[in-house]
């Protein structure tokens, strides 16, 4: 079916994009063409004179064409803006969306920092735990609003709004408001909202656009010292005190040299940092090597942010697995990351978190092993005594910690119920 287009013109005398017109400049932004879903191109021009002109070009405009219109001029005018001609080519983006893209050609031209700020969901209106799980962590593209609007649904520990990698150079600064009002308006369904900023120093100007809006976590990439999570951090505390925000906002560098893999242990023990993850692609690109799926080539790097991830206390996550078609191959990836000690790894696809989930989640064996430690410490406690036993080994409190950690993780994911305990102890007494 062929585009349907709405004009709608406040003044009748003048044609959208005018050459003629007494122009000052044009600034386009947003995503046009085949393939593209849930998003709009906005070709904006701010004139001297000649009032409100506005043409849009969208299939929905019979159902929403009039609430297009409506927002597009509440925007003018609360950018005091009275002589424009925009060009909305539309395909099917959100009011969040419009209004991002909007506001991005706003401000390139005018230079104006006054933030057009969409609704804040009360359901996104929680912070998240140092220590939560996180298991998956879904990369999404900070400027592709289709893949960000029903991402929650697919249940990852975290859902990453990239501005790095995964933008454009030239999308970069409109990616920002989009990113923005994705935090206040997406449901994220109860997932750690995550967003990647760009390498420091850039990155610092991203924290403008982020933490203001109900982030729980940055992710820094390309991280080769402690110096670069002490700028991050100096820079939110500045946000954070300037809008009177509360609450923790957690850090997840990401080690991707060599540099960074020999820093890891100074990273990993900085303020607010709950996890470092790892990124093979360019940690392989910078040794000049190529990545394998047996990651013989890497096995020092992820060796070396395990045990500096261990010894900071907090939390080790692997790089991303990017054959999205072959399960059984990030099933074996997730189990050579489990062993070497990781807690969790990226993913790419939203196929990828249930295999993910399935098998850094405890095994039978882990389980049962956890609820026999577990017993005898309640049965130690219960019995006043100092030391914790298992058979004729003793138990260091580390131990115990851990083998409550994959009770917890067990119960949490279904894989045993949280009265296991009379059932372990009748099936014990029979013995």
């Amino acid at each position: 079916m062929p585009d349907v287009t709405l004009h709608l013109i406040e003044n009748a005398n003048l044609n959208p994009l005018n050459q003629e017109a007494d122009v000052a400049t044009i600034a386009t932004t947003g995503n046009k063409g085949k393939g593209i879903r849930s998003d709009c191109q906005v070709t904006l021009e701010i004139r001297k004179s000649g009032g409100i002109d506005i043409q849009l070009v969208s299939k929905v405009k019979v159902m929403y064409g009039d609430s297009i219109l409506s927002l597009c001029n509440e925007i003018f005018k609360f950018y005091n803006i009275t002589d424009a001609s925009l060009l909305l080519e539309d395909s099917g983006a959100l009011e969040p969306v419009i209004a991002a893209r909007l506001e991005a050609a706003i401000r390139q031209l005018t230079g104006s920092t006054k933030e057009y700020l969409t609704e804040l969901l009360p359901q996104n209106n929680y912070q998240t735990a140092r220590d939560r799980d996180r298991f998956s962590r879904l990369y999404l593209p900070g400027n592709s609003p289709a893949l960000m609007i029903n991402a929650g649904i697919h249940k990852p520990n975290g859902i990453i709004l990239d501005l790095e990698d995964a933008v454009a150079v030239s999308k970069k600064e409109e990616a920002r408001f989009l990113v923005r009002n994705a935090l206040r308006t997406i449901d994220f369904y109860g997932a750690e909202r995550m967003v990647r900023i760009n390498q420091v120093p850039a990155g610092i100007a991203d924290l403008d656009y982020i933490i203001p809006h109900n982030v729980n976590l940055i992710l820094v990439p390309k991280c080769e010292s402690a110096d670069q999570i002490r700028q991050v951090n100096s820079r939110i505390k500045e946000i954070k005190e300037a809008k009177g925000i509360s609450g923790n906002i957690w850090l997840m560098p990401i080690i991707e040299s060599a540099m960074g893999v020999l820093k890891a242990l100074e990273i990993a023990s900085s303020e607010n940092v709950v996890a470092l993850a790892i990124g093979l692609e360019d940690y392989t690109a910078d040794l000049g090597t190529r990545r394998t799926n047996e990651g013989t080539e890497s096995f020092f790097a992820r060796s070396m942010v395990v045990n500096a991830c261990k010894a900071a206390g907090i939390q080790a996550i692997d790089s991303v697995f990017s054959d999205i078609a072959d399960m059984e191959a990030l099933k074996q990836n997730v189990l050579r990351s489990k062993a070497l000690g990781f807690d969790g790894m990226g993913c790419i696809h939203p196929r990828q978190i249930r295999v993910i989930h399935d098998n850094f989640a405890p095994d039978e064996a882990e389980i049962d092993k956890a609820k026999k430690i577990v017993n005898a410490f309640i049965d130690a406690t219960d019995k006043g005594l100092g030391v914790v036993s298992l058979g004729t080994k003793m138990i260091d409190p580390p131990v115990v910690k851990r083998a409550q950690h994959t009770i917890n993780l067990a119960i949490s994911m279904g894989k045993l119920d949280a009265e296991w305990r009379v059932e372990f102890v009748e099936a014990e007494s029979k013995k």
